[in-house]
This record gives C-alpha cells, structure tokens and sequence, in this order.
C-alpha cells in the first residue's frame, strides 16, 4: 500500500487492515520456518506495510488530540 492510499481510510479503517497485515505476515513467517514460502520478498514488504499502517495511524491520532500548551 501506498502512503496516499492509506491516509484515505479512517482511522478503524487502518486497524482493520493493520490487524490483517500481521495476520498475513505471521502466515508467511509459518511457512518460512517450514520452508515452504514461495516469494521471501514479501516478509519485507509486509513489515514496511506495518511500518505505514503504524506511522499513520499514530499521526491521525495525534493530530485528533488537541494540542497541549
């Protein structure tokens, strides 16, 4: 996913598809430990994904919360 992507859902939005991220890296992780994984290019990807998923979700929340001074 790209970032645009991602700042264009809600916040629930992006828990929603944070909790399936991990879901799929933790498959993939499985497999690998198996040695059963196809494309190992992904657990990369995955966990950049995460990364994303995070860094912008924890923006949105900060910027919902009124500034303290």
């Amino acid at each position: 996913m790209t970032p645009k992507e991602i700042r264009d859902l809600s916040p629930d939005e992006i828990t929603t598809k944070l909790r399936e991220v991990r879901a799929e890296l933790l498959q993939l992780r499985l497999k690998k430990n198996t040695g059963q994984v196809e494309k190992p290019h992904l657990l990369r990807v995955l966990r950049k994904d995460i990364a994303r998923l995070e860094t912008i979700l924890t923006q949105k929340k900060n910027a919902k919360a009124p500034a303290a001074a």
